[in-house]
């Protein structure tokens, strides 16, 4: 969420900011909206102050017996205690009002962030790996002869609909496996804390990494208010809602691997084949809280977590920086990586890093203490709060079994995969581990 008081100070920056997203000048409607809340909130104290100063002189005119003063001031005191209730009830709805309104107007990008329509004006900032070479035509993944058999999306269809998938054998123990090795290096190597969180959360969770209230069609809501999360960002971030850290807690990182529910939203169309694009999958994520001016050397950090798992898989891919036309509503910049798949022939988002600065603390009212010096402790301060895949299960499993096909259909899996998976090295032809 927006402060208003930036907005209050420098309107022609915010304006600026969101006209780089696209978007029309905000500030007029939302300064008219906030000074007449601050008029009305004005007012109510002028005639709050006017009631209790009525009020001490209703007994004062009653003891001497003038009885016109006394009625006189009894209806003064009703009037402005009825005009104060009126101007709190008014003011109160345009706070509402003022709210919801800010809660639906996306981040600020940041000043590097490139500015751009669509996708295709992101840009690229590196890549790694070189595309391997093959001597036959690659297949897409749900084509491979040895993935056939553990990939099935007839029974998926029969049991839940389009865009699930029903995995089993040789490539649900790779998925498995791919989870697993993810975990174990970002919390081996990277430093995060492994946590498990549940997949059910409160609308407040919802609006306080940004899904609600704008994006309410793109998640599924269960009949008695609780939402599936989209992802774990949703409950890893929102552990701190409410709270005022101590500044040596900080940073947190943590990371979890969870089920995420999607409703595909305007994806009508996309990726109808395969398993690419799902309604249920797995994502492992990671999350960090830090202090705002540490935002960045984070945001730098996480990209290069994830693009180590990536590099152990020995998948090539490309990191590119999302212009602000592409960047999702709750971003001040986001570094995307791209996975090489082969069976496409084009590079595909497999995960998407992204820094959040204070816009979703102010939302949950997140916060630090700074710590004491000579001078006393300073105010508390919202944090910084970022999010990214480290990596989305399924699209790595397609990236595995898509990098890894052979000519007669089966897969050489990579070699960190091998300990999770009992020694075996590929999924042959048949669709078996070997």
């Amino acid at each position: 969420m927006h402060d208003i008081r930036a907005i209050r100070e420098n309107p022609a920056a915010f304006d600026a900011a969101l006209a780089r997203r696209g978007l029309a000048a905000l500030s007029p409607e939302i300064l008219a909206l906030d000074n007449d809340r601050r008029a009305k909130i004005l007012a109510a104290e002028t005639a709050a102050a006017a009631q209790n100063a009525a009020s001490k002189e209703v007994g004062a005119a009653k003891a001497r017996g003038d009885n016109a003063e006394f009625e006189r001031l009894r209806a003064l005191v009703a009037e402005k205690k009825a005009e104060v209730a009126k101007l709190t009830e008014e003011a109160g709805a345009e706070d509402a009002s003022l709210r919801d309104m800010l809660m639906r107007i996306p981040n600020l990008p940041l000043d590097d962030v490139p500015t751009g329509a669509d996708e295709t004006d992101n840009v690229e900032i590196r890549r790694w790996g070189t595309p391997r070479t093959f001597d036959f035509p690659p297949k897409e993944h749900f084509d491979i002869a040895g993935v056939a058999p553990g990939m099935n999306f007839e029974a998926a269809a029969k049991l839940s609909g389009a865009r699930f998938v029903v995995l089993q054998g040789a490539v649900i123990r790779v998925h498995r496996a791919l989870a697993q090795f993810m975990l174990d290096t970002h919390i081996a190597e990277h430093g995060l804390t492994e946590t498990w969180t549940p997949v059910l959360v409160k609308e407040e969770a919802m609006y306080g990494t940004n899904q609600l209230p704008k994006f309410a069609e793109d998640s599924y809501q269960t009949t008695n208010g609780w939402w599936l999360i989209p992802t774990s960002e949703v409950t890893l971030t929102n552990m701190v809602a409410g709270e005022i850290l101590e500044e040596n807690q900080l940073p947190i990182r943590m990371t979890a691997h969870t089920q995420c529910f999607r409703s595909e939203a305007g994806s009508a169309g996309k990726d109808t084949t395969g398993m690419l694009r799902q309604h249920q999958f797995e994502k492992v994520e990671m999350v960090t809280i830090c202090a705002a001016d540490q935002a960045l050397a984070e945001h730098e950090r996480m990209t290069k977590c994830a693009e180590a798992i990536l590099e152990k898989l020995g998948i090539p891919y490309r990191t590119i920086v999302l212009c602000t036309g592409d960047m999702g509503f709750g971003a001040q910049k986001t570094h995307d990586l791209e996975a090489w798949l082969p069976g496409q022939g084009k590079y595909r988002e497999i995960s998407s890093v992204s820094t959040c600065g204070q816009f979703q603390a102010r939302r949950m009212n997140a916060r630090v203490r700074p710590a004491k010096s000579e001078n006393g402790g300073g105010k508390p301060e919202f944090v910084a709060t970022l999010n990214g895949s480290g990596l989305a299960v399924g699209r790595c499993l397609i990236a595995v079994l898509e990098n890894g096909q052979q000519a007669d259909g089966s897969v050489d899996l990579p070699a960190v995969l091998h300990p999770y998976l009992g020694g075996k090295t590929r999924i042959s032809a048949a669709g078996t581990l070997e």
